[in-house]
């Protein structure tokens, strides 16, 4: 089916690299509509200024894209810096983000289409908390919640009390997002993207040959590449998941989420046995399949 799907993407871009690439992904996907961009975690006008120059490359100066929260909820590390702001701030940009505005966004665009928006997240969950305290029945109305986030299986390395950096960077708005317990709700954990993964030269390599937006992203991932020798496809492996669903394999469950021990905040645990399973993670991926996937949308 080529039907579109319409999506919202809630991004912490600017931070790890993965966010701009699954962007580009967005922006190449055929099948999505792509209602808008929001901000999240310390400056986040400098992370709207970073997907819109994404979108611009991608030759899509049509989608909206609003500033979120800075700051956690109540207690965390939040993530205050945007190193890959480095890559575009000599370069002409937009800065015309006013503060604040991406809940009442999420909010309105929701309620606009009931039962046809996917939400999809792959930052903290400042955000996603935040909308559904100011309005408990958006998660009735969304498509689908899908989530770059937690670590449900010791699997990759992962000891037991591995906590992941999204669920880890905002504890209670992850808490609170995953007790909201809206339909389809998805979560792409870290015990399976980590097996995503390319080296640096293979991606410089497949960046310039795609372009467009990936050209940008090529820019950004100069900054990362400083400290990383490669590039793993967390976020793009979620969003892929909205539109292959069968690029995974997923249990149900149960996802409860630790936020009162200082630590262990942010750790995610699965219960397959619960009596309630209101919640999908996936279990495995096919790392190659997967990013057949991924450069066949994008190009390069």
């Amino acid at each position: 089916m080529n039907t579109p799907i319409p999506v919202l993407l809630d991004t912490d871009i600017g931070s790890d690299i993965d966010d701009a690439v699954c962007l580009a992904y967005l922006l190449r996907q055929q099948r999505c509509e792509l209602l808008g961009i929001t901000t999240v975690t310390g400056d986040t006008a400098q992370r709207a200024a970073l997907a819109a120059a994404v979108c611009e490359a991608g030759g899509r100066t049509d989608v909206p894209i609003h500033a979120g929260c800075p700051n956690v909820l109540l207690t965390g590390p939040g993530q205050p810096l945007v190193p890959q702001y480095e890559a575009i701030r000599n370069r002409p940009h937009r800065k015309d983000f006013a503060p604040a505005t991406a809940v009442e966004f999420l909010r309105q665009t929701i309620r606009a289409r009931p039962g046809a928006v996917t939400l999809l997240a792959i930052g903290p969950l400042t955000n996603i908390a935040a909308l559904f305290a100011i309005d408990p029945e958006i998660p009735g109305l969304l498509k689908g919640l899908m989530l770059m986030c937690g670590a449900f299986t010791p699997a990759n390395g992962l000891g037991p009390a591995a906590r992941e950096w999204n669920a880890f960077l905002d504890p209670i708005a992850t808490a609170m997002v995953y007790r909201a317990r809206p339909a389809n709700f998805v979560s792409i954990g870290l015990d399976v993207t980590l097996s995503c993964v390319l080296p640096a030269q293979i991606c410089r390599e497949r960046f310039t040959k795609a372009g467009g937006a990936l050209g940008v992203v090529g820019a950004l991932a100069e900054v990362w590449f400083k400290g990383r020798p490669e590039i793993i496809f967390h976020d793009p492996l979620a969003a892929a998941c909205i539109f292959e669903p069968d690029l995974c394999v997923y249990r149900d469950g149960l996802v409860s989420v630790e936020y009162q021990s200082d630590k262990l905040f942010g750790l995610t645990s699965f219960d397959a046995k619960a009596a309630e399973k209101p919640h999908r993670i996936a279990a495995e991926v096919n790392p190659q399949r997967f990013l057949e996937h991924y450069f066949a949308t994008v190009g390069g």
